[in-house]
């Protein structure tokens, strides 16, 4: 994915590339690729709202968000104000 303002990188680990849009439509969310596979998760629960990944990258991305609930919801209400994301760190 080439890198846009409106789409900021959040994390990149294990070929696995998460940023949100600059704004995005509610349910606040965070969008997640690994090759051409590509799903937009909710924050909070989650749960795959559209698209789908691999069941072994769903694991990796849901893990890292259960590591980073605070910076995520803190990176939506930026995506909303139009402000500047701050980077996330990927998985070890």
């Amino acid at each position: 994915m080439a890198e846009n303002p409106l789409v900021p990188r959040l994390a990149t680990f294990y070929g696995i590339v998460i940023w949100m849009y600059r704004p995005d439509h509610p349910p606040a969310h965070f969008h997640a690729q690994c090759g051409e596979h590509v799903a937009q998760i909710e924050l909070g629960t989650l749960r795959v709202m559209n698209g789908a990944l691999p069941p072994r990258t769903l694991r990796l991305v849901r893990e890292w968000a259960q590591l980073h609930p605070e910076e995520l919801a803190d990176n939506w209400a930026l995506a909303q104000a139009l402000e500047p994301l701050v980077a996330i760190e990927p998985l070890p």
